[in-house]
Formats: C-alpha cells, structure tokens, sequence
C-alpha cells in the first residue's frame, strides 16, 4: 500500500487552507508541510495497525498483519485453518446454523482477566513472537480453543452414575 498519495493529498489539503490565511499563513504551511510529513506517515501506520487488530479479532482464529517493507505497509492475511487441515486427525467440529462461529458475531466484548504473572508474561512472549497484541494473541486462542472442543456428552437417561470424581488439567 503506498501511503504517498495519501500524505500528498494532505499536504494539498493543508496549502488550500493556508491560501485562506494569507501570504503569511502559506509561508507556515510551506515550512512545515516536510517536517509533518514524517508524523503524517506515523499516523496512517498507527490507523491501519489499530485496524489490522480489530479486524483480526474478527476473523479469530485467522489473523491480519500489518508489515512494512520499507516505507511502506503490506498487509498480510492468514486466514482461519480448513475443517479438513485440522491438526493431526482432530476433527473440527461442524458448525450449525444454530451455534455461532467465533469472530463473525457482533462487535467486541470487554472482561477483566486475572492472570498468575508467569503465565501473563508467557502470553506477552508468545504474542510478541508472532508480531501480534496481547488481546489479538487471546482473542484467537481461546477462539481456536473453542473450535477443538469437543462436546460434552449427555449422561444416559437411567444411567447410574458413580461418585468418584477426578478434577485437574490434562494434555
């Protein structure tokens, strides 16, 4: 994407205001207009980062990027992994016009998460490793964790259950 026409067109923009201003205010504009241009370009890249991130909570578990190649910003799409280039035989569930799929519903939510330190600066890590935010890196975590879950399955009517229960975490 080539951000110059775009500064240009501001630069434009800021002479047809100067014109208003008189011989004086064109003389300001004139000199400021190549010092700006440098927190112009910052700007727009803040903008399209910002937007790669919020459309990439959207698009959970796929994700958008924004990279710069010289001065210029590309954006990169990974899009959400096929049902059937599932991860080594685990089958991803089917989804059904009654369960929603993650990242097409609706606008974002805001929660509070607390965190053990050590797992909160494993997280950063990991989302630093792949040049994304923290709430970009757990919106699609938990959003592919969902999609592997598996359903829970109902106890048979009439079944007897037993009363010995098992709590914890496996892999």
């Amino acid at each position: 994407m080539d951000l110059n026409s775009y500064v240009a067109n501001l630069g434009r923009e800021f002479a047809t205001l100067a014109e208003a201003g008189g011989e004086e205010a064109r003389a300001v504009v004139e000199r400021l207009t190549g010092p700006l241009e440098s927190a112009i370009r910052m700007t727009l890249l803040e903008a399209l980062s910002a937007a790669a991130d919020e459309i990439t909570l959207d698009l959970a578990p796929g994700s958008v990027e924004l990279r710069l190649r010289g001065r210029d910003p590309n954006f990169v799409v990974t899009l959400p992994p096929a049902p059937a280039a599932a991860a080594e035989g685990a089958a991803m569930p089917e989804t059904t016009a009654s369960e929603p799929s993650f990242g097409e519903d609706g606008p974002a939510a805001r929660i509070n998460v607390r965190l053990p330190e050590q797992l909160k600066a494993a997280i950063e890590e990991a989302a630093a490793k792949e040049g994304r935010s923290v709430n970009a890196w757990l919106s699609r975590a938990a959003a592919a964790a969902l999609q592997r879950a598996e359903p829970r399955a109902e106890p048979v009517a009439g079944a007897q259950q037993s009363r010995q229960a098992f709590t914890g975490w496996v892999r």
